[in-house]
């Protein structure tokens, strides 16, 4: 083995994910590790690849749009890729906020009617 490659335990340890997590992603063409014999080894291409999808997932995108986002690359290139990121990323970012503000009405309401049933108990 080369010293930068890594094996399929070494990519779970590096990126704390199960190694049913790394097929999942080969098989959903994410990641294509070299193969020698049964064995997975993951060069610095894959590496890069699993810092970006744990940075999409970590943002809320979909593993179909993080797919989908890596191949721009490998068909257009890396500006038709950052441009079609800011588009993903200002969406994302709009559904964030819709979230949050979501997440702010119903731990206000949880409070309303936690106080209120605290009330009761006296």
């Amino acid at each position: 083995m080369t010293d930068n490659r890594l094996s399929l335990n070494e990519m779970c340890e590096e990126f704390d994910v199960t190694k049913r997590t790394l097929r999942y992603y080969e098989y959903i063409e994410l990641l294509q590790p070299e193969r020698e014999g049964r064995t997975r080894y993951y060069g610095p291409r894959e590496c890069a690849r699993m810092k970006l999808i744990m940075r999409g997932k970590l943002f809320g995108f979909s593993l179909e749009e993080i797919r989908q986002w890596l191949l721009i690359y490998e068909d257009q290139g890396d500006q038709a890729q950052f441009a079609k990121f800011v588009d993903l990323a200002d969406r994302q970012k709009a559904e964030l906020i819709k979230q949050r503000q979501q997440l702010d009405e119903a731990i206000e309401e949880l409070q309303r009617l936690r106080d209120k049933t605290a009330k009761m108990l006296r």
